[in-house]
């Protein structure tokens, strides 16, 4: 009898392992047929990522694919991005999309990727290495350097100018910085241009960043913002200080920023096609799993949105609530 009971605990026990094992199964490699496709990016806080994740599964409807989608609280988490990264590549996926915090610290984990045969494709940031097989992003730095002559244009080419930029760890970061100040430096020698203060894409840090940048420079005409969160930590950083002859441009959208452009507190801001990012970065996920040779990179949308064209339908289409 105990004999039996033994024998059945252990068939039990092995249908059990079995099980587990098919369900892993399907979590990887995409269960059989449907193609999996494992997306990491900077964060969820912004409208931004919502809309490329809306994005994303479309694509990935229409290919008959299947995507997950996972990020940090908040895009300063570089350690806790390189964990889901971790997580992700442990189900061995048939592709990674991957929108970098940090390239250095996510290197050893690209190199992980490459040596699983798991082809990597880059998104809103590019990184530093030769691992991602293509890159799906905006041309950050043409894009700031459309928010500067916008700028520049609003302030008649003369005055002092910040600007508080989401991070220096990634790409989009240096670039959108890079793009704004050399645009100013070779096209309107009039203006100053500040260092540029970093508040993490946070809206609380970037926010006390623009009240002691206003404090310390009484004679600021107008401030730049990289990415959304900067621009709404700058946003009311500019209507706590009081301060009512101030220029905001900033970068992205989402309902704070096209808010304060129609309240004349933001003069515009340069949008992306975040949509059209998810989509192409799972179509370009697709061609890769399937072995086809994809472009170094392949940029995606932007336009300069503000009070005359707001409303639209082109711009209202790329705008992101």
């Amino acid at each position: 009898m105990r004999m039996k009971r033994f024998v059945a605990a252990i068939a039990l026990a092995t249908l059990t392992l079995t099980s587990a094992a098919c369900g892993s199964g399907g979590d990887s490699a995409g269960g059989g047929e449907q193609p999996f496709v494992a997306i990491v990016s900077k964060g969820f806080q912004h409208q931004f990522w919502q809309a490329v994740k809306k994005g994303a599964e479309e694509e990935a409807a229409k290919q008959g694919a299947r995507v997950t989608f996972v990020g940090p609280a908040t895009e300063q988490e570089v350690e806790e991005q390189m964990n889901m990264l971790t997580n992700e590549l442990a189900k061995s996926p048939d592709a990674i999309g991957f929108a970098a915090l940090d390239s250095r610290a996510a290197a050893p984990l690209l190199q992980q990727a490459k040596s699983q045969d798991i082809p990597v494709i880059a998104f809103d940031s590019g990184v530093d290495s030769d691992v991602p097989v293509t890159t799906v992003a905006t041309d950050n730095k043409a894009a700031a350097a459309e928010a500067a002559k916008h700028m520049a244009q609003r302030l008649g080419g003369k005055g002092k100018v910040a600007m508080v930029v989401h991070d220096q760890t990634s790409k989009s970061g240096t670039d959108r910085r890079d793009g704004f100040r050399e645009w100013m430096r070779q096209n309107a020698p009039g203006i100053t241009v500040l260092d540029a203060q970093y508040g993490g894409g946070d809206q609380l840090e970037s926010a006390n960043i623009t009240k002691s940048i206003i404090s310390a420079n009484p004679d600021l005409a107008g401030i730049y913002a990289s990415n959304e969160g900067s621009a709404i930590g700058v946003i009311k950083g500019v209507q706590e200080s009081g301060r009512k002859n101030i220029t905001v441009v900033g970068f992205d959208s989402g309902k704070v920023q096209i808010d304060a452009i129609k309240n004349g507190v933001m003069a515009g801001a340069v949008t992306q096609d975040p949509i059209d990012m998810g989509r192409r970065l799972v179509s370009s996920a697709i061609k890769a799993i399937n072995g086809e040779q994809l472009p170094k990179s392949i940029d995606t949308n932007y336009y300069w949105y503000d009070k005359t064209n707001i409303d639209d339908p082109k711009i209202q289409a790329v705008l992101y609530r």
